[in-house]
């Protein structure tokens, strides 16, 4: 358990390329837009069913674009059932389950603490803080979250189950980005997430198969889960993947600051939720935070 629970600095310790700001957009995009597909799935799906549907087209759509039949060493596929239990099955199972509490909005927002949690797990795991600079940018990014969740739990309901739901999800996702590390760099992301979600699905199949009689059809949630499937959870977890073997799990983190700034504007276009003035702010901070991440590592050299 001890070497599962290991992770490797990223190939990449300077500013990020084009190449890196084009994944870091991309999964806010995706991402961020993820809790509203979510929110229109479980408009006709019972939750477990909108997790398998997820996962299995997630996996469908990575088996279509990978043409590699690289083997995962046997000491490495501990390593990734875990991720698939952690990255996939857990989080994906309680998303759902808490946005029968939370609205897509609150989800997103809340999601944004994962580069907090996922910097706390890679110090404990490499045994050392990011870098300053870094740090900075965590911090900023961080109290942008919180304004921005302020005001959209400001309600007064009781939203205590899915906040815990959120927030355990988080912490799966913060040691998953973690683990994953040395196996994208070791095998690729393709093949790497492919394997992850094949198990992902076995695994949250019996919640799915359970839910079939109690969710209805439509079109919209079909859609809503396809989407969500083969781009919010196939596709971006390779971008995902690849980002976090060059860049590191920290600092590749840091994209999901992007995420409640689309789950805000998706909100407020789709749903016609209030976007306030301390919403704006919120904003401002999390862009910051963003760009003070991406900035070089001052301490490149000492990891090659």
């Amino acid at each position: 358990m001890a070497k599962i629970l290991s992770t490797t600095e990223g190939r990449h310790a300077g500013a990020f390329a084009l190449t890196d700001w084009s994944s870091f957009i991309g999964i806010g995009l995706i991402w961020g837009s993820s809790f509203l597909l979510i929110a229109i799935g479980l408009e006709s799906f019972a939750p477990g069913l909108v997790t398998w549907a997820r996962v299995s087209f997630g996996a469908l759509a990575l088996a279509m674009l990978s043409t590699s039949r690289v083997a995962i060493a046997p000491e490495d596929r501990p390593r990734t059932l875990v991720v698939a239990a952690v990255w996939v099955a857990i989080p994906f199972t309680l998303f759902p389950l808490a946005q029968e509490h939370v609205s897509s909005a609150v989800a997103g927002m809340l999601n944004g603490s994962l580069p907090i949690m996922a910097a706390v797990v890679a110090s404990v795991m490499l045994g050392r803080l990011p870098g300053r600079i870094q740090i900075v940018g965590l911090l900023v990014g961080a109290l942008g979250v919180g304004a921005i969740a302020f005001t959209a739990a400001g309600g007064g309901s009781n939203q205590a189950i899915g906040v815990l739901m959120i927030l355990a999800a988080v912490v799966c996702y913060a040691f998953a980005v973690n683990i994953v590390a040395p196996l994208q760099q070791r095998y690729g992301s393709v093949t790497v997430m492919a394997r992850v979600l094949v198990y992902g699905a076995a695994m949250t199949a019996p919640f799915g198969l359970w839910s079939i009689p109690r969710s209805s059809f439509s079109w919209s949630s079909t859609l809503a889960v396809v989407v969500l499937g083969a781009i919010g959870t196939g596709f971006a977890f390779v971008i995902m993947g690849r980002l976090v073997g060059h860049v590191g799990s920290t600092r590749a983190a840091f994209a999901i600051y992007l995420v409640p700034v689309v789950a805000m504007v998706l909100g407020a276009l789709v749903r016609d939720e209030t976007i306030s003035a301390l919403d704006v702010v919120g904003l401002s901070l999390v862009i910051t935070g963003a760009i003070l991440a991406s900035r070089a590592d001052r301490r490149a050299g000492l990891s090659g």
